[in-house]
């Protein structure tokens, strides 16, 4: 069979399920390496050099030590959350944290959907309740609104993670003394959500919120590009500008009976928009605002200019995936070693609005294609926490379920080489024979063999009671590539046998 993707690609089918298993049948033929070897999976040279940051870019340590200056009660707050509100300290458990809704949006979503632009104002969901507040501002030596605002803040940042309305340490937390990258990380998670860390007046309308937020990483660029501080006029002209060009691009017809026009007294003018922006920016400390001008911070100089590399990476992506939907891309990123496709997933979300870019993901994810299926979630990997609403809503079903427990319980922190054990037994072996159609259609022979040795199932009579029982539509073809591909004959033809079953609905 003529191998499509590289074999390298190849047996990440194989590895990617069950670790465990896969290691151990490695050691036993006498052929397990660790990555780190030669010949093992290594990235390609990179296409272009490694970017550098402006001149007079502080260098990255001394980013991070700004970025925890920065988020130094947030961090605080998350500390204290770690060690009082967990299960049997004290009188309060993570329970106690209620109405927790995770509001980790981006500006591009909020700007798309004016709904959301709307649930930023409220200001009363994402918050702790006011028993534990209260306890949290004792203990701390605040008032129960900073204590608020710290947790948001820390959630924003990605130091706590919220899953449902329970809330645990994020792994940012873990890391934060050691890793300036999971620092610089985390603040650059808090300035993408700025727009919720100083919530819109409730009187000011949703959608020219979502267009002032739509329009600020052009305002952004400039700034970065001034490298110095831009007048107030200079701003609010150039926020008038991309506002209209938007307002254009949707090009509204309206249809029926149609509202008195609205006097432009009653509408807010930019100038009230730009300063609400302007002062969200300055309080996740992306920006100084003072005196009539506004100029970026050396931390937000350094994350405008990543965000326009990251731009500038998906225009040079090889394969061009950056416009092609997210089946598309998949099949592209088939062809790419790991790392070269997790950028190419992250210059293809960088595109996206969050929301619209997962939905896709698992759209792509529910064909009869079990690669995509996999790479989907692969995918998915890469967008992280904010994916999570949408993971846990197709758990119930069938062909996705093995994928999203396994997603779910990395996002929780669970151990690689445990994290397949949120299994059953039916749902192991219902992703083995998914794993195995993806290699069937896309993978050499050998890998199919190599496949088989990694079934949970002691015996192979074992594997194939389970495969014909569990009922996954490609359980015939999957049997009968794997007869035609294993060297055994007697064992061949027990596999013959089991497809032919199947095939005819006999035990």
């Amino acid at each position: 069979m003529t191998s499509r993707i590289p074999r390298d690609s190849r047996l990440r089918l194989v590895r990617a399920q069950s670790p465990r298993a896969e290691r151990r049948a490695g050691v036993e033929r006498g052929t397990a390496r660790a990555l780190t070897t030669p010949g093992a999976v290594t990235q390609q040279r990179a296409r272009r050099p490694a970017p550098r940051p402006p001149e007079g870019t502080p260098a990255p340590g001394e980013l991070a030590r700004m970025a925890r200056v920065r988020l130094a009660d947030a961090v605080r707050i998350a500390r204290w959350a770690d060690a009082s509100l967990r299960p049997g300290r004290g009188r309060a458990g993570a329970t106690d944290i209620k109405g927790v809704k995770a509001q980790q949006a981006d500006e591009a979503e909020q700007a798309a959907e004016a709904e959301q632009a709307d649930q930023a104002g409220e200001g009363s969901k994402g918050t702790l309740s006011t028993e534990t507040a209260e306890r949290a501002a004792a203990d701390l030596a605040l008032t129960p609104d900073q204590v608020r605002a710290d947790w948001d803040t820390a959630r924003l940042a990605g130091l706590i993670e919220v899953h449902g309305d329970i809330a645990r340490p994020g792994w940012r937390l873990r890391a934060w003394d050691r890793d300036d990258a999971a620092v610089l990380r985390g603040w650059v998670a808090l300035f993408d959500a700025w727009s919720l860390t100083h919530a819109a007046s409730r009187e000011l309308a949703p959608l020219t919120v979502a267009e002032t937020v739509e329009a600020m990483p052009q305002l952004l660029t400039l700034l970065q590009l001034s490298a110095g501080p831009v007048p107030l006029p200079q701003l609010l002209d150039l926020l008038d500008q991309r506002v209209t060009e938007l307002r254009t691009e949707r090009c509204e017809i309206p249809y029926g009976p149609q509202p008195e026009p609205v006097d432009p007294a009653d509408t807010p003018s930019l100038a009230t928009l730009l300063d609400w922006a302007l002062r969200g920016l300055a309080a996740v400390g992306a920006l100084t605002y003072a005196d009539g001008q506004a100029t970026l911070t050396p931390l937000g100089s350094w994350a405008v200019w990543v965000k326009l590399e990251q731009i500038c990476v998906a225009a040079q992506s090889p394969a061009g995936n950056i416009e092609q939907s997210a089946e598309d891309m998949l099949r592209g990123c088939a062809r790419l070693r790991p790392n070269a496709a997790r950028s190419e997933y992250r210059a293809w979300l960088a595109a996206r609005p969050v929301g619209s870019a997962v939905t896709e993901l698992l759209d792509a994810a529910r064909g009869e294609d079990a690669l995509l299926r996999g790479l989907a979630f692969e995918a998915l990997r890469v967008v992280g926490a904010p994916a999570e609403t949408e993971v846990r809503a197709v758990v119930d079903e069938a062909s996705l379920r093995p994928y999203a427990l396994i997603w779910l319980a990395e996002q929780e922190g669970a151990d690689p080489e445990d994290v397949h054990l949120v299994l059953t037994r039916d749902e192991s072996t219902w992703l083995w024979v998914d794993t195995a159609a993806a290699v069937a259609d896309h993978g050499e022979t050998h890998l199919l063999i190599r496949h088989l040795e990694s079934a949970v199932q002691p015996t192979v009579p074992a594997l194939l009671d389970e495969v014909r029982r569990i009922g996954h539509p490609r359980t015939v073809q999957v049997l009968v590539a794997l007869a035609a591909a294993h060297p055994d004959p007697a064992l061949a033809k027990a596999v013959r046998r089991a497809a032919f079953q199947v095939h005819t609905g006999g035990v």
